[in-house]
């Protein structure tokens, strides 16, 4: 009887695609025997990954000039991405490095949150390696290389970015079990979900699950959930749906606010106010 390295749910785009399964446990154990310091691996994406990135890619380049926020804008060119084929850890290492001091820490798949925390504070950003199933690229129910590279990398070489995430990490550092959970409810509500809204009162997206997702990114700035000056007070208890769209999202006028949000959000998070 197989032994898969990597449990998929039943729901899973690609539960029941042997091949797909295979493949996923192939680069599970790659990334698992990667070793921290070292560059990560090479990965000799198929046809088919190639076919799934560059399908994701188009629908999102299309919506970025108008709903990704300038910071964005500005650093995504330079990461010379390609639209057709899926981009190499090891090359996105190499950008980010000298940009921000991040390294890409390779990961088999969704890492547990402490342990993630203990990464960003350390400077160092878990990457799965894996794509998302053919048969839905507008969906992933778990971070994959799109979500990744399109999502956080372009803002991980923006500095105050590089910080806030750093500084999320430090927050988590010998926090009980319940603080971990309050902060990563603030991860998700500015890193994964934060919208900017500056001087031209106009949204733009700056959350990874935004930035990543075309469904997620059209639905934030045209069709407008509610939006909300953030307000941790409130964020602290709003439970985060992770299968349908945000129903609520959280503005800010720059990154460098959410900086301070975040900080002060921290401080209160560790002295249990």
């Amino acid at each position: 009887m197989r032994t898969d390295i990597v449990e998929l749910d039943a729901d899973h785009p690609g539960f029941n695609d042997e091949e797909y399964r295979l493949r996923r446990n192939e680069l599970a154990a790659q990334a698992g025997a990667h070793k921290a310091g070292n560059p990560p691996p090479h990965v000799d994406y198929t046809d088919s990954e190639n076919a799934t990135w560059a399908t994701v890619y188009a629908e999102l380049s299309q919506l970025y000039p108008t709903h990704a926020c300038c910071e964005y804008l500005d650093t995504l060119n330079g990461l010379g991405l390609s639209a057709d084929r899926a981009p190499q850890l090891r090359d996105i290492d190499d950008y980010l490095c000298e940009k921000t001091g991040f390294h890409i820490q390779p990961v088999a798949g969704l890492v547990e949150s402490r342990a993630f925390m203990k990464h960003l504070a350390n400077r160092a950003f878990p990457s799965t390696t894996y794509i998302r199933h053919h048969s839905a690229p507008q969906y992933t129910p778990e971070p994959d290389l799109c979500h990744e590279i399109l999502g956080h990398v372009p803002l991980l070489a923006v500095p105050e970015y590089a910080d806030l995430m750093q500084l999320i990490g430090e927050g988590a550092e010998g926090a009980s079990d319940e603080q971990i959970t309050q902060i990563g409810r603030l991860y998700w509500y500015t890193i994964e979900f934060g919208v900017l809204r500056g001087q031209d009162k106009k949204v733009r997206a700056y959350g990874a699950g935004l930035l990543s997702s075309p469904g997620e990114l059209a639905h934030a700035v045209e069709e407008r959930p509610v939006m909300r000056h953030f307000d941790f007070e409130v964020a602290r208890h709003l439970e985060n749906p992770i299968t349908t769209f945000q129903p609520v999202l959280f503005e800010v006028c720059s990154i460098k606010e959410a900086f301070f949000q975040v900080g002060a959000a921290i401080e209160r998070i560790r002295h249990n106010l």
